[in-house]
């Protein structure tokens, strides 16, 4: 074998230390070494033992590496820590890639984003299907998008709510139901606020003056049109409270539908001792003057209480709606007596009774003759 594998190293341990090697061979003709000495035999041993690397070697006789010598010593009290089940799978898993910017950023950003945008459909772009579905945080805070369905008297409406308007869809994307299967239990009643509109004609109770009128021209104004409510409660009749605006040309300005209705004579101020709602007193106070300033023109329904010349006499009062409500409501909600029927309409149910009577004739006169035929084509027959 190759004389470095027998060769002891620079260093040797123990008992063999001053001992010097013996020496090389000098015979030069050979290129093999000489078997060891016995000597040398166990020198050999024991410089095989030493080897780092051998199996025989024992774990604390072994070295440390180089560069490990400066590791400071394990406190004791963390030499015989218990760690729990848990805490060992917790330490399996490396959390530091979470830790890093990029990753909070990544897994934040998104999070953040999705509660924004349902805060904002929530808040703006949620339809209300009906005066239940809003919530009472919405009243006074918020003023509801949508188009007018039906009419149905001077001072209320239903509309259909449409959030985000033309930005959303509606009208080119999203329509609008017309047909009143579509419609049903899909729309908001509306009360405007501040206002009383003459009564029309209900539950057997005769209608007041001005009362269709009034109608009219609600229907005229906003019917099938865009109207933004500004909502402040309900009512009794489940119905929303709500100033009231629409846009008018020719500069499509909001206009305020109670104020124009009490401009143009067409209602009163609300007059009820509790349950008034004109969006704030300073309104209160607008809708106030422009019916004084309604009354003073004579527009409307005071239309005809200047008396005397030229409109200098005594003011005739009108009955107000309040005082109607309060009339039928002293009378016990009694149906009224029909009023009696007038000559001109007497004459018209005359002539529709002789119209009637004269189709049974004819078509008494038509049997008879289909009778007639059928006997002498029966005859006709036999022959």
């Amino acid at each position: 074998m190759p004389w470095g594998l027998w060769a002891s190293p620079t260093t040797n341990s123990g008992k063999d230390e001053g001992k010097s090697s013996p020496p090389p061979s000098t015979n030069s003709s050979t290129t093999t070494t000489p078997p060891p000495s016995a000597n040398n035999s166990n020198h050999g041993v024991h410089s095989i033992s030493s080897n780092p690397f051998s199996s025989s070697t024992r774990l604390s006789e072994r070295a440390p590496p180089a560069g490990l010598t400066d590791v400071p010593p394990i406190p004791p009290q963390l030499k015989k820590k218990a760690i729990s089940w848990n805490d060992s799978l917790w330490m399996l898993i490396d959390w530091q890639h979470y830790q890093e910017p990029r990753s909070i950023v990544l897994y934040t950003l998104p999070t953040i984003g999705a509660f924004a945008l349902f805060g904002i459909w929530r808040s703006f772009l949620r339809r209300f299907r009906g005066t239940a579905y809003i919530s009472p945080g919405f009243f006074r805070r918020r003023t509801l998008l949508g188009k007018v369905t039906s009419v149905g008297d001077g001072d209320g409406f239903h509309f259909f709510h449409t959030p985000g308007g033309r930005l959303a869809g509606w009208g080119w994307l999203r329509r609008v139901p017309t047909a009143r299967k579509q419609l049903r239990d899909r729309t908001i009643p509306i009360r405007i606020a501040g206002i009383d509109a003459p009564e029309g004609a209900h539950f057997g109770r005769p209608a007041q003056p001005y009362s269709k009128e009034a109608l009219e021209w609600l229907r005229s104004y906003i019917l099938g049109k865009r109207v933004w409510a500004r909502i402040h409660r309900k009512d009794q009749y489940d119905r929303v409270v709500a100033t009231v605006f629409v846009r008018k040309p020719p500069f499509f300005l909001r206009k305020d539908v109670g104020l124009e209705m009490l401009k143009q004579g067409l209602a009163t101020t609300y007059e009820a001792k509790s349950g008034a709602e004109f969006g704030g007193p300073k309104m209160e106070q607008v809708y106030k003057n422009a019916e004084a300033a309604a009354r003073r023109k004579g527009t409307g329904m005071w239309a005809n209480t200047l008396t005397g010349f030229f409109g200098l006499g005594r003011r005739r009062e009108i009955e107000s709606p309040r005082q109607y409500k309060d009339r039928m409501r002293a009378a016990g909600n009694t149906i009224l007596e029909k009023p009696k029927a007038t000559s001109a309409s007497k004459k018209t149910t005359a002539v529709k009774k002789e119209t009637a009577a004269a189709k049974k004739k004819d078509t008494a006169a038509a049997k008879k003759e289909k009778a007639k035929t059928a006997a002498d084509s029966a005859a006709a027959k036999k022959v």
